[in-house]
C-alpha cells in the first residue's frame, strides 16, 4: 500500500479500494481491549487517519462503530491526502504541538521518515498486548526498543495469469523471465511500488540480502533487466493492465491478489498465484503523532486493531491479508486464500527506498524501465 500505495490507482469500485499513495469471531484467547473505556473517554474523539476512499468508506462502517461500542471511545474518520503529502502536514502540525490525526495509517517509506525524524510517539508494549502475536516485521521501534508503529493492513502483489492463455498456473517468479513469454507481461512501472527487486533476489539470489549494497542492487537490476524483452507494458494504471489481463491481451504479469481474486469470482477468465518463493506482502502501519494529546486511547485503538478478530472482519469486510498468523484467526480456508497464503512471503526492503530513493529511480530508468 513504500508508497504503494506509491502510486497506486484503481479501477472503479471494490478495486478502487487502498487508493492512497503515490503511493475481518477469531480464536479463543483474545486479549481484552486495554483499560475500561469509562477511564479513556475523552471531550473529542479519537482522530483516525486512513487512506482515504474505499478504505475510509470500509473502516467507517465496518470498524469505528464497533470499537466505539467496545470501548467508549468515539472515532473522527480523516480521510488522509496521497503521497508524502500527509506526513509533511503531521511534521508541520507536530512543531505547533497540534495533531491533524492522533492515529495515522502510513505507507511503510513515509513511516520510516517520521521515525528518523522523531515525529512518532513511543507506545508503551504494555499497553498493546494483542501486537505480541504480530510478526516482527509488523512491529516497529525506535533504536532504543520502545514501538512506534505497529502493522495495520497488509496485501499481496501475486505472479497473475489469465487462465485461457495459460490453462495451467504458473508456480515460480521465474516465468517472468522464461522466454515462451516474451511480449506477454504487464509489470508495475516505479521502482518504489512494483518490488521487483526483491522478486528478483528472492528468486535467483537466495534472499533479499544481497539488496543491502548498492554493488548488490546493481546485480539484481542487471538480472531484472534480462526480463525487458518480455514486457509489453510498465503499467501505472492499474485499470489498464487489468483490462488487458482479463482480455488476454497481456495474459501474464504482477498484480493484487484480492483484486484478481474478485475479478475472478465474477468469471473473468484470470487467476492469482503465489508463487514459490513467495506473494509479496506490502502493508501499511499505524503511528501517532508526538503531539496528540490522546497517546492512551490511541494505544487501545492500536491494541484493539491488532486483535485476531479484528484483523479477520478485515481480511472478510475489505479484502485486507491479516497482520495476526493465521492459527489465532477463525477465517475459513476460502477466506484466507482469499486474501493470503501460507507460503512465506517477500518482505519488501523499505528501508532501501528510504536511503536510496533517488540512486534507485536514476538506476531503474536506465537499466530497467526508462
Amino acid at each position: 500500500m513504500s508508497e504503494h500505495k506509491n502510486g497506486r490507482t484503481r479501477a472503479p469500485g471494490k478495486v478502487s479500494r487502498r487508493r492512497f499513495m503515490t503511493a475481518t469471531a477469531a480464536a479463543a484467547g483474545v486479549a481484552a481491549v486495554g483499560l475500561p473505556a469509562v477511564h479513556l473517554r475523552a471531550a473529542d474523539p479519537l482522530k483516525v487517519g486512513t487512506y482515504g476512499g474505499y478504505f475510509k468508506d470500509s473502516f467507517d462502517k465496518h470498524i469505528y462503530p464497533d470499537f466505539t461500542k467496545a470501548t467508549g471511545i468515539a472515532v473522527e474518520s480523516i480521510g488522509e491526502p496521497t503521497g508524502e503529502a500527509w506526513l509533511v502536514q503531521l511534521q508541520t502540525a507536530a512543531r505547533a504541538g497540534q495533531a491533524p490525526a492522533d492515529v495515522s495509517m502510513m505507507a511503510q517509506v513515509t513511516r520510516i521518515k517520521g521515525q528518523n525524524a522523531k515525529l512518532w510517539a513511543p507506545l508503551d508494549e504494555a499497553k498493546l498486548p494483542n501486537t505480541k502475536r504480530l510478526p516482527e516485521h509488523f512491529v516497529h521501534r525506535y533504536a532504543d526498543g520502545s514501538i512506534c508503529g505497529v502493522g495495520a493492513v497488509s496485501w499481496y502483489i501475486t505472479l497473475v495469469s489469465n487462465t485461457k492463455t495459460y490453462p495451467k498456473a504458473p508456480t515460480s517468479w521465474k516465468e517472468l523471465w522464461n522466454s515462451a513469454n516474451k511480449d506477454r507481461l504487464g509489470l508495475l512501472a516505479l521502482v518504489s511500488n512494483s518490488f521487483l527487486l526483491e522478486v528478483t533476489a528472492a528468486t535467483w539470489f537466495g534472499g533479499t540480502k544481497i539488496l543491502d549494497t548498492e554493488e548488490g542492487i546493481l546485480k539484481v537490476m542487471q538480472k531484472l533487466a534480462e526480463v525487458k524483452p518480455n514486457v509489453r507494458l510498465w503499467y501505472r494504471d492499474e485499470g489498464q493492465f487489468q483490462q488487458a489481463l482479463e482480455s488476454g491481451e497481456i495474459p501474464m504479469g504482477q498484480y493484487y491478489h484480492d483484486v484478481t481474486g474478485l475479478a475472478a469470482s465474477k468469471g473473468q477468465p484470470v487467476r492469482s498465484t503465489f508463487p514459490a518463493e513467495g506473494g509479496v506482502l506490502d502493508s501499511g502501519s499505524w503511528c501517532v503523532s508526538k503531539a496528540s494529546k490522546q497517546i492512551e486511547q490511541a494505544q487501545v485503538f492500536i491494541d484493539y486493531m491488532s486483535q485476531p478478530s479484528t484483523q479477520a472482519v478485515l481480511s472478510r469486510k475489505v479484502g485486507t491479508a491479516p497482520t495476526v498468523p493465521r492459527k489465532h484467526l477463525d477465517l475459513t480456508a476460502e477466506e484466507f486464500a482469499a486474501v493470503a497464503s501460507d507460503i512465506p512471503a517477500i518482505i519488501p526492503r523499505y528501508d532501501m527506498y528510504e536511503k536510496r530513493s533517488d540512486w534507485l529511480n536514476q538506476k531503474w530508468s536506465e537499466l530497467i524501465a526508462g
